[in-house]
Parts: C-alpha cells; structure tokens; sequence
C-alpha cells in the first residue's frame, strides 16, 4: 500500500512542490498558553508569515 502512495505523489501536477508546511508558536491572548498555527503557504512567503 505505501508504494501505491508514493505512486500517486508523483503523478500529476509539480504544484505540491510550490508550498511549505509553516508552524509558528504563539502565544494566545485569552489563556496565556502558547499554540502552533500551521499553514501552507507558497514558498515566497515564507519569511512574510514569520514577520507576522
């Protein structure tokens, strides 16, 4: 079953290729605990999620 995954990664479009998984800490303003806000975002924005 795992070679039938890694089949249908590479099949299709290179459009996967274009984003990056993002985690940043941050500290939430009701509890005080911190949480991780994950995205995917484009690989040219990168460094402007983490200015944020």
């Amino acid at each position: 079953m795992a070679k039938k995954t890694v089949a249908t990664l590479h099949e299709g479009s290179k459009d996967g290729r274009a984003y990056t998984k993002v985690i940043k800490m941050v500290k939430s303003p009701k509890t005080g605990a911190y949480i991780f806000d994950e995205q995917m975002v484009p690989n040219e924005d990168v460094k402007d999620f983490f200015k944020n």
